[in-house]
């Protein structure tokens, strides 16, 4: 949002009409960010750290956290499990780097290499090491520090490409919103998924108002990030392919963006490849050391099958948390259907649906589910324009009920309960 003209007396007695410079077009920029995002921000920070309160209360009074080795959730105050699982790696990147590398392992069942950092994408942890650096808040504090500020700079975003739906109470209400869905515990953690959804948020909305240039940066650096920035690469070149069909932007512009926007993932996976001396590494680790691959949706049926009937004998099982999950995908359906009813611009569609078939198409942690489809936020924009015709008090207590409870089954479920 670019500052306003302000009119300034010149020497002569007239007005200038040139815009302010220096600090004080700096200050009117400030000004005019808060005025737009302010509110959306504001509801989205207040709700999660409602449900923060109610996370951190919970794990306290569970005191598993005493018991558990610091990797998985253990420590000696209740907020070091926002330091364990994925927390845990991506401290160790900052600290001593990547050694990419594929070590056989020949006595397990299940797993044929060992775990490896370079499974880990680099932006998150170089943000980690350079706010250490810069603040001297160590590599804990840091990671808070991004993790916060990226959700912050994603409920903006989410709020951005909501209001052109919806208007602008439905914008505030899906920021409030990505305070409190399913999976949201992981926002205010040592986790790199903030950080992608605000990228994801803001080529969303780059490509929607055709600014190409940006949306092609943001899904390069979104694919130094994490590897599900595919969804991001094939929304920029279907949005870039329909405008150079159209001839409505130019050339240049819109094969520049699909020229950037692979770049990033590929350069990572391409650099873990050729350091492990095997082109197709990066998915050998994946696959041998975490399990994690693409099935076509083998493992999820697999696993609904196995809670539905209450049998919980499935990869990973966590009952409480894969209920939750199972719910969650349960409801799929009917988000999809309203977001298609709603007839939102197709990068939107191309990115949500593609995250959905990365997710449910893929072997990994079920209770996860809702956490890998973090990024698809616009599921949530129809709820948010239905819930903006509540009044102020039953939309009040509406997001506040579901903040207190995200405490629970956004945080304690997913962090405690099951493996985030």
């Amino acid at each position: 949002m670019s500052a306003m003209p302000t009119l300034v007396p010149t020497e002569s007695g007239q007005r200038d009409s040139t815009p302010p410079a220096g600090p004080v077009a700096l200050r009117e920029r400030a000004r005019g960010l808060v005025r737009r995002y302010g509110v959306a921000v504001g509801c989205y920070a207040v709700l999660k750290l409602i449900g923060f309160a109610v996370f951190m209360k919970l794990v306290d009074y569970s005191g598993s956290y005493l018991t558990k080795p610091p990797r998985l959730g253990g420590g000696t105050h209740p907020w070091d499990v926002l330091a364990s699982w994925d927390g845990w790696w991506y401290q160790q990147i900052a600290d001593v780097g990547y050694h990419p590398q594929l070590v056989p392992i020949t006595d397990s069942p299940w797993y044929t290499v060992q775990e490896n950092s370079a499974a880990f994408f680099p932006l998150y942890p170089s943000l980690l090491r350079m706010v250490s650096d810069c603040t001297g808040l160590g590599l804990y504090g840091a990671g808070m520090l991004v993790s916060v500020a990226a959700s912050l700079l994603a409920a903006a975003g989410i709020f951005a490409v909501a209001e052109r739906l919806g208007g602008v109470r439905a914008g505030v209400i899906a920021a409030g919103l990505w305070a409190v869905v399913p999976g949201s515990g992981v926002e205010w953690a040592v986790y790199s998924d903030s950080t992608f959804v605000a990228l994801a948020a803001w080529t969303c909305y780059a490509l929607m108002t055709r600014q190409w240039i940006p949306a092609g940066l943001f899904t390069l650096i979104a694919g130094l990030n994490r590897p599900t920035s595919a969804t991001l690469i094939a929304a920029v070149v279907v949005a870039a392919l329909v405008a150079l069909f159209r001839r409505t932007d130019g050339i240049t512009r819109p094969l520049i963006a699909m020229t950037l926007a692979p770049l990033g993932l590929l350069g990572y996976v391409g650099w873990v490849g050729w350091r492990m001396g095997d082109w197709g590494g990066y998915f050998k680790l994946q696959r041998g050391a975490w399990l994690h691959f693409f099935d076509g949706g083998r493992f999820t049926v697999t696993a609904l099958r196995s809670i539905l009937l209450g049998r919980n004998d499935h990869l990973f099982a966590s009952p409480v948390a894969d209920l939750l999950a199972a719910l969650f995908l349960l409801a799929l359906p009917i988000l999809i259907v309203l977001l298609v009813r709603l007839r939102p611009p197709a990068v939107l569609m191309v990115h949500t649906l593609l995250t959905i078939v990365t997710v449910l198409g893929s072997q990994q942690v079920f209770s996860n589910v809702p956490r890998y489809l973090l990024p698809a936020f616009p599921l949530f924009i129809p709820l948010a324009i239905a819930l903006s015709r509540l009044s102020r008090p039953a939309l009040t207590v509406a997001l506040g009920t579901c903040a207190l409870a995200s405490g629970w089954f956004a945080g304690f479920a997913i962090f405690e309960l099951g493996a985030p």
